[in-house]
């Protein structure tokens, strides 16, 4: 058998039925020496005909491919599209199935090939300039039944491979090409090994001694004929409408879809292609009606990433069931469709220029669906807002919503409406700054975790605690490039080197009292120029301790109050930890203070101590540069002081979740809200008035002016698609700016599960839709900050290990980045799982 492009085609004579065609596998020639002795005893097993090759041959490596196509060319082709119809991505390519470092999950890769001289200078282009030959040289899919992969013959003997594009309009597909030197049963094999690869991934099992019709749901062969990818005859291109007819294309993509970026909206599809709901829960007897209104019901559908008509005319119903719980409930005219307690995880968003509402609601195992109710008109929306709103509300604060202020309402409800959408000269415009920050970016190395380079496993060294201890706290210094990761009673010390990566320096082995008591650090805080680390044991609330970073070991324990305990705390200013400066804010429920660690007996100031009769429920504290603060309370609402000892300057009211973490920028124009299942980002500058120029800090906003916040959260759909791959509810980590001294705020990084999201405030402020991206990774991110003075690196500490990753591998959310493969970046740090010989110390953490 010939050799092709550095794959050995190897053909095996065992019985297959007369319609199968012969199995063939191919194999890397630069297999590793342990897989020597399996060569011989390789199995086949039918009736499938054609097999995936054992993963005992092909182990875990994402490298090596189980099937390939030595040569084609790759084309996008856009059917319905004014971008134009066909487009030659790479001329010469290879097409391959290979692995990634998660069990059942593969990707299809198109590879580009070089022509002779072409890798050379392709090399010196990376050395020089980047990451971005990765893209522009590979494109990788991951294999799931949302590509509808599938091959065709055509008149003449063109072998063609199509699928999807799910980050491209309606209608667009990848077609790669076959070179006529690939015979038809490559092509057969390559298409069997894909449908083997989604049934695997889609029940979580091998797919060995499946039969074939059990594959079936896998194969797209009965959809309609695939679109040529070269510029033929209109005629020719009839499977797909032609472009030339009188029809104006504008108008064909809008009967296909109800605008992708303006609603989500399409028509119906077959049944089979269509995300089916749970049947609808018992509905509850209703106390009070608090909405009632007319609208056309549409369901996300997590195969084609759109919301499809599901009935023209249902009713949607919000009601009192008692004891503070609400329902919302829609009925069609021949069966219940749907039937929802409302709480905060619906995620509501409502956008009214497009009249639609939409919103999660879950099955009895926790599986999420994302609905949208279209109404009429906007008076419809307004009132069905209005009674959801009110049962949300009342849901969260146990308190009647007619107790509430007119302003106050309109803050909640304006709260809840959608971003602005953005037309097509603001997408230009987004695109152009997209083009200019890339330019502006840091050199990135490819991400990949090392764990997964073959000629690396045998220097791993396996060190993970005994203890089952994980991560779970991390403080990034101001004054030293360092970051601190608490582990149980443990702290990890990593240095930042030059190039944006993490170094273990040393392991802080014992948490313990003065008295040699052990602990887990509740909170930590690095104090004094980043020599110092305040920390909190959660069993006694009224203390306060200092560790010595030098020597490593607790030498204070301070006394805060005897009745007053410390809820949080915080520096005295945004950048106090870069100096020697000794006093920091605490907090308890109900009283905010200074703490100063000099003054003689218990630490809290009596002079600059505010303590309030009601229940305020603090929970959060931030400063400014100029030390005005920012208080959150687990109501849901914010005050703004310009110092401590007074009543606030201004008082946000709560829109119902409680806030878990609080930031602020540095010049306290922004205040930035953490709640569980959003953001709230609230700008404090008076526009107008006798104020006008001032923050909130400083004066107090008119009662009916106050801030209109921001809430950031993500797309339902994209929630749906979150919960529908992790099995986890949205749950966001404290969210944070990017900070430096003399460094402007540009961005926001926040964590919920396995996903990494950064927005940018641009485009946040500007209204942008969806501004935010994501990374996946394998393991829930337990704490996330921004590298201290940039905001082109994150910190993650997982469970398990802690890495610093570059912000521009964010993608932008889509069904392929929600649903493809966690990824790892290559140099990582692990903390408490593996290390690399040359970062073992000796006490390995």
């Amino acid at each position: 058998m010939p050799f092709s492009r550095g794959q050995l085609r190897l053909q095996f004579g065992f019985p297959t039925p007369p319609s199968a065609p012969p199995p063939l596998i191919l194999l890397p020639c630069s297999l590793p020496s342990r897989f020597d002795h399996l060569l011989v005893p390789l199995i086949l097993t039918y009736p499938l005909g054609t097999c995936l090759v054992s993963k005992y041959l092909f182990g875990d490596s994402s490298k090596e491919s189980i099937i390939e196509i030595p040569q084609g060319q790759l084309y996008l082709v856009r059917p319905l599209s004014p971008k134009g119809y066909s487009e030659l991505i790479f001329k010469d390519a290879a097409a391959s199935i290979r692995r990634t470092g998660q069990e059942f999950q593969y990707q299809l890769v198109i590879q580009r090939a070089y022509e002779e001289g072409e890798e050379e200078l392709g090399e010196e282009d990376d050395e020089q300039g980047g990451s971005d030959s990765l893209d522009k040289d590979e494109k990788v899919f991951l294999l799931d039944q949302a590509l509808h992969f599938r091959s065709e013959v055509r008149e003449g003997g063109a072998k063609i491979l199509a699928w999807r594009d799910l980050s491209g309009d309606v209608g667009d597909l990848f077609e790669f090409v076959c070179d006529p030197s690939v015979p038809s049963d490559k092509v057969s094999t390559f298409e069997l090994a894909a449908l083997q690869c989604q049934y695997e991934r889609a029940y979580r099992r091998t797919s060995q001694n499946v039969s074939r019709e059990d594959l079936q749901e896998f194969s797209f062969q009965e959809e309609k004929p695939i679109p040529s990818a070269s510029p033929i005859s209109s005629s020719a291109r009839s499977p797909a409408r032609s472009l030339t007819s009188g029809e104006s294309t504008a108008a064909m993509v809008k009967d296909v879809e109800y605008s992708r970026s303006k609603g989500h909206i399409k028509p119906a599809v077959s049944e089979q292609e269509a995300t089916v709901a749970p049947p609808s829960a018992a509905q509850p007897e209703a106390r009070e009606i608090l909405a009632q209104e007319k609208a056309e019901l549409h369901l996300f559908d997590f195969v084609s990433g759109t919301f499809v008509l599901q009935a023209a005319n249902v009713t949607a119903t919000v009601s009192e069931i008692g004891d503070w719980k609400y329902w919302l409930q829609i009925s069609g005219e021949d069966k219940e469709w749907l039937g929802q307690a409302v709480v905060a995880d619906i995620n509501p968003v409502f956008n009214f220029e497009y009249l639609s509402f939409i919103f999660n609601a879950y099955s009895e195992d926790g599986s999420a669906f994302s609905w949208l109710l279209r109404f009429k008109d906007q008076e419809t929306e307004e009132r069905f807002q209005e009674g959801l709103m009110q049962a949300l509300w009342e849901q969260l604060n146990e308190m009647k919503w007619t107790k509430v202020k007119d302003q106050e309402r309109e803050y909640v409800l304006d709260a809840f409406q959608d971003l602005t959408m953005e037309d097509a000269e603001e997408r230009e415009v987004e695109a152009e700054e997209e083009e200019e920050e890339d330019e502006e970016e840091d050199h990135y190395d490819g991400q990949r975790s090392e764990h997964y380079d073959s000629d690396e496993e045998q220097d791993d060294v396996v060190t993970r605690d005994d203890d089952g201890n994980v991560n779970s706290q991390l403080a990034v210094g101001y004054k030293h490039d360092r970051s601190f990761v608490v582990r149980g009673s443990k702290i990890g010390v990593f240095k930042h080197t030059p190039d944006n990566n993490l170094e273990f320096s040393t392991n802080i082995s014992k948490v313990e009292t003065p008295r040699g008591k052990l602990f887990s650090p509740k909170k930590v805080m690095l104090h004094a120029e980043d020599t110092n680390m305040i920390l909190q044991n959660g069993d006694d609330p009224n203390s306060l301790y200092r560790m010595d970073l030098e020597y490593g070991k607790i030498v204070d324990e301070w006394k805060v109050h005897d009745d007053i305990p410390v809820t949080t705390f915080a520096p005295e200013s945004k950048f106090a930890q870069m100096t020697s400066a000794q006093p920091f804010i605490g907090a308890s429920k109900n009283a905010l203070y200074r703490i100063d660690p000099r003054v003689d007996g218990n630490k809290l100031v009596d002079t600059d101590l505010k303590q309030y009769a009601s229940k305020n429920e603090f929970s959060s504290v931030a400063t400014t540069e100029k030390g005005y603060l920012a208080v959150a309370s687990n109501k849901g609402d914010i005050r703004m002081f310009d110092r401590l000892g007074i009543n606030a300057k201004t008082h946000i009211p709560a829109l119902g979740e409680p806030i878990i973490g609080l930031d602020v920028s540095a010049d306290g124009r922004w205040v930035l809200a953490t709640c569980r299942t959003y953001l709230l980002l609230i700008d404090s500058l008076q526009k107008e008035g006798k104020n006008e120029g001032k923050l909130g800090f400083e004066r107090s906003f008119a009662k009916d002016s106050k801030p209109q916040p921001r809430r950031l959260g993500l797309q339902p759909a994209h929630v749906a698609q979150f919960q529908h791959e992790t099995k986890k509810p949205i749950s966001f980590t404290q969210a944070r700016f990017n900070t430096g001294v003399d460094s402007q705020e540009t961005s926001i990084v926040t964590a919920t599960g396995p996903f990494i999201v950064t927005w940018s405030l641009k485009k946040v402020v500007a209204g942008r839709k969806d501004p935010y991206t994501i990374k996946r990774y394998g393991e829930d991110v337990m704490a996330d900050n921004f590298r201290f003075g940039s905001d082109k690196n994150v910190i993650v500490a997982l469970p398990n290990e802690v890495n610093m990753v570059a912000k521009r591998s964010l993608m932008k959310p889509t069904r392929e980045s929600i649903a493809g493969p966690p990824v790892t970046p290559r140099r990582r740090t692990q903390w408490g799982s593996r290390l690399g010989r040359d970062e073992i110390v000796n006490s390995p953490y």
